[in-house]
């Protein structure tokens, strides 16, 4: 060890021998803000740093209206800049660079260009702050649009108990994210509607509503409240059942207003089971009250009975003393069958990215199937959600065919939890915007199948039939049983043979629910 040391120090000694090390010309520029577009709020700075190599000179030239920290002037030769901008809009900053040589353009370039003179636009976004206007309108019963309401603070906009009104909005400034907050409404949260929203009043009373327009980064945001917005009035039309559904391990029925609780009478209603058995039940029914929360729906509580998802379930009320808080009695209900309402989506609890706000286009990899199977596009969208901000643009080519799964960065299959011999609802949300030419030919689908040990006679999900909705977010689901307990992931398929033309859809809110089973 001591000789090798000896022999480097002398070659080191020894002028003939030194090592002329050559340094390559490479173009690379950074900036703080880059993972956002270079995006930022008005008077708001970006860190620009030329980084490259080779660098014999360099010249930043900002816009008007910006300044560049410790410069007298709109130029500077430094490295590294802090640059301030206080005009909304986009604004170009320039960095023209000689380098000592041939230059490589780019940090992948194999080659260098022939030249050693390289010009750089960067383009600075800055944002205004965030301003909403909004408006509301009457809805018809016909669901029309009619007069336009006061947005003012205590204007009491008269509204009869069960109507709807529709709210919209402008905002400036860039917002991603929206959110009405509806005292009194039905539903009293609509969280980025993508457009108008319709609302339902029920209760009787003076109501507020907030809306609030932001954004995450650079971030900003826009809080509008307007007090005393709507007076609800009581109604002389009759009384409808809106649907009858399950409230915990209760029946709950959804009437269109509030009801009166001093009217309800057990007696008056009655409830039939029909189990997979095919057993027939009659519970008695040991209490029935109005919802402590939501005035317009009576809970059926069933004496030592409980439902499961896999009874048929069926209630009717015989004409007694029910009446709303404003004095109409409630007609007669024969045999409405309950809906219930949806569970717990177990990948809530999982790093599946169930509602495409975290992952990225490579976290669903297609699966190599071959043929027409790769015969798709795929990309993370903003256009449409169904919730949140972002979905699952999804195009199947014509005779194509699509299968992806969900993997992290690593590559690893991002998995979920099932058991056997449990019944699950395997559900998502789609909004398609063009079907094609189906022509009667196979019908298009999409199906969730799962690995390891799926199903492949599982139900399409949804089969995109010619009359299909366009233009609207619509749920479908499936039931499924998994073979064996453990963790699997997700084989998602789509399928568009016989069609001339290519299926449009976005794709949000997949969820598996582990549904009840009667013992």
């Amino acid at each position: 060890m001591l000789v090798f040391i000896a022999a480097i120090s002398f070659m080191a000694c020894d002028e003939e021998n030194d090592i002329e090390i050559v340094e390559a010309n490479h173009r690379v520029i950074v900036t703080s803000e880059a993972s956002v577009e270079n995006t930022i709020n008005i008077g708001g700075h970006i860190d620009f740093g030329d980084v490259s190599r080779g660098i014999e000179s360099r010249t930043w030239t900002f816009p008007e209206g910006a300044t560049i920290v410790g410069e007298k002037g709109n130029t500077s030769s430094k490295d590294v800049i802090k640059g301030f901008f206080n005009i909304p809009g986009e604004h170009n900053v320039t960095l023209n660079q000689v380098f000592k040589g041939n230059v490589y353009p780019n940090e992948d370039s194999t080659t260098p260009i022939d030249g050693k003179v390289l010009d750089t636009t960067i383009v600075v976004t800055v944002l205004g702050p965030i301003s909403s206007v909004l408006k509301a309108y009457y809805l018809n019963d016909d669901g029309s649009v009619g007069a336009e309401l006061n947005m003012s603070d205590n204007a009491e906009n008269v509204l009869t108990a069960s109507k709807y009104i529709q709210l919209t909005y402008e905002s400036q400034g860039e917002p991603s994210n929206f959110v009405w907050n509806l005292d009194g409404g039905k539903p009293d949260q609509i969280t980025n509607p993508g457009g108008a929203a319709d609302v339902r009043y029920n209760k009787v009373g003076s109501w507020d509503l907030q809306f609030i327009a932001s954004r995450a980064r650079p971030g900003g945001a826009d809080t509008v409240n307007i007090k005393k917005f709507i007076k609800v009035i009581p109604s002389t039309e009759p009384v409808v059942v809106d649907k009858v559904t399950n409230k915990d391990v209760n029946i709950a029925i959804e009437y269109s207003r509030e009801m009166d609780e001093s009217s309800l009478n057990k007696n008056d209603f009655a409830v039939t089971i029909e189990t997979t058995a095919g057993a027939v039940l009659n519970p008695a029914i040991s209490k029935v009250s109005v919802d402590a929360v939501d005035g317009n729906i009576v809970i059926l509580e069933l004496d030592g009975e409980t439902i499961y998802n896999d009874d048929v379930i069926k209630v009717s009320y015989t004409p007694g003393a029910l009446m709303t808080l404003d004095g109409v009695a409630a007609d007669v209900l024969t045999d409405a069958e309950l809906v219930f309402a949806q569970g717990e989506n177990i990948l809530k609890n999982t790093s599946v990215d169930y509602s495409f706000e975290t992952s990225t286009a490579g976290n669903w990899p297609y699966l190599w199937w071959g043929g027409q199977w790769g015969e798709y596009d795929f990309a993370i969208s903003r256009d449409q959600a169904q919730d949140g901000t972002s979905s699952a643009y999804l195009e199947f080519r014509p005779n194509g065919g699509m299968i992806i799964g969900h993997r992290d960065d690593a590559g690893n299959d991002l998995t979920f939890p099932v058991e056997s011999g449990e019944r699950y609802e395997m559900g998502v949300w789609v909004y398609v915007t063009d079907l094609g030419e189906i022509n009667g030919g196979e019908i298009p689908d999409l199906r969730f199948y799962w690995a390891p040990g799926t199903n492949w006679g599982i139900a399409p999900n949804p089969a995109l039939t010619d009359d299909f909705v366009i233009g609207e977010w619509v749920y479908s689901s499936t039931i499924v049983q998994f073979a064996e307990s453990g963790e699997v992931s997700y084989m998602i398929r789509g399928i568009n043979n016989g069609n001339s033309l290519p299926v449009k859809l976005y794709m949000d809110n997949i969820s598996v629910v582990k549904l009840t089973t009667r013992p």
